[in-house]
């Protein structure tokens, strides 16, 4: 990357900040109910171009869940977010539910093993949502890189593995003697197949009963998208060059190596920026029509969506040349450590994928490979789904989400028919 990108994006943000301040002052004047001139065309007009301005220009910050409750069989249950394991780069996020009444069947453990591609874990709270009904759930919460300072260490992909396998020793030893499944979204597929063909090779007793691989980059030959065919393209040492920079002075990460999410963002909102640019129009006119609903839909999604997470230039490195340049996974020589993972071994663990018919990261198919390398893991403790009309955000999200693809994750994990008939008895 040339020099001071880093600087000169904090810069840009910076030399906005005198115009943010008239905006605020616009938008509290404009808003207010004793002001007339706000009621009319003219007036809501610049109360939605102010608020576009705002949005735009705004710095958005880790959103939090939200997740305080849950419908149990009909019954509103609290839901107390706990951190249960951390280390430099990662926490453990369980979703305690706190059931007044016993449930009648107890219920496994899931680990959402979310991705580390720019987003942070809260883009899944649907997905959370989603199982929190039927599962005991936990999900991985990466740290952003550039708050963690220098004497944090690195972070690889081999450092990634190696959490996943201790979260899920730790999972299972808590299980119960219940099964602990668990779902990879989109770029972590790889890191949690590895993670279970390295502990099935080691006959570990903490392997989880089955691995679901969502939207993941299993074999990226297979109908490459724009993404990988610029990988293939470049190759490792483009991507040194001109995607890592250092984090810039006023950050506890200050000199530490990264890919700036700023840049994932870029690239992501690039892939489909008529898509974003009709949308921002749309509010723009759900303002100034006073649709309130529609406007708050948009609100929520963007907020989601425009906040992003630096990665470690290692970790990022590492996972381009492993996955996208090499296609070392689909080959079978991927190395953890001076290892060579041999996916073979996979042979307790069921295997479900799903994927998106529409999906431009992770094209259809590339997570299907995931069962050609799983040959000696019986037919019966595989399948595979394709979601029709659905994107990559369609494969973890939204309502095809929740009405055909997680039933189909409950029957696979063999929860679907206990799960839809939940019961609580008294204590």
């Amino acid at each position: 990357m040339p020099p001071f990108t880093y600087e000169l994006h904090e810069i840009s943000h910076f030399a906005l900040a005198p115009a943010r301040a008239m905006s605020d002052m616009a938008q509290l004047w404009l808003k207010s109910p004793a002001n007339l001139f706000s009621y009319t065309h003219l007036g809501k007009n610049m109360v939605a171009t102010v608020e576009l301005f705002e949005r735009m220009t705004r710095r958005y910050s880790k959103p939090g869940f939200g997740l305080a409750s849950i419908l149990v069989d009909g019954d509103r249950v609290p839901i107390v977010e706990k951190v249960v394991w951390e280390s430099a780069f990662c926490r453990l996020l369980h979703f305690e539910r706190q059931f007044e009444k016993r449930l009648a069947t107890p219920q496994s453990k899931l680990l959402i093993v979310a991705p580390m591609s720019g987003h942070h874990a809260t883009l899944l709270r649907g997905t959370v949502e989603a199982f929190l009904p039927f599962y005991d759930v936990y999900i991985t919460d990466w740290l952003d890189a550039k708050t963690l300072p220098l004497s944090a260490g690195r972070f690889d992909l081999d450092d990634y593995i190696d959490y996943l396998i201790s979260i899920c020793a730790l999972l299972s030893r808590e299980n119960d003697g219940l099964p602990l499944h668990t779902l990879g979204v989109c770029q972590p597929a790889v890191p949690l197949f590895a993670a279970v063909a390295l502990m099935e090779g080691e006959d570990s007793p903490h392997i989880p009963a089955s691995m679901t691989l969502m939207g993941g980059p299993i074999d990226t030959r297979r109908s490459p998208t724009k993404v990988n065919l610029l990988a293939q393209e470049r190759g490792s040492a483009w991507f040194k060059r001109n995607c890592i920079s250092a984090v810039p002075l006023g950050y506890r990460g200050a000199g530490r190596e990264v890919y700036p999410g700023f840049l994932q963002l870029a690239g992501f909102m690039g892939m489909n920026i008529d898509r974003h640019v009709s949308a921002h129009l749309e509010l723009f006119s759900h303002l100034v029509e006073g649709d309130g609903d529609s406007a708050e839909k948009h609100r929520e999604f963007y907020d989601e969506y425009l906040s992003v997470m630096d990665l470690t230039a290692e970790f990022y490195l590492q996972t381009v040349d492993t996955v996208f340049v090499k296609h070392s996974l689909p080959k079978g020589e991927m190395v953890h450590r001076g290892r060579v993972v041999d996916f073979s071994a996979v042979r307790r663990v069921a295997l479900m994928t799903v994927e998106g018919e529409n999906d431009d990261i992770s094209g259809a198919g590339q997570t299907l490979a995931a069962h050609d390398l799983c040959f000696n893991l019986p037919a019966a403790m595989q399948t595979d789904y394709l979601q029709e009309k659905v994107g990559h955000y369609g494969v973890f999200n939204g309502s095809r989400f929740r009405n055909q693809i997680v039933p189909r994750i409950l029957d696979f994990h063999g929860a679907g028919k206990s799960a839809r008939n939940l019961s609580l008895v008294g204590v």
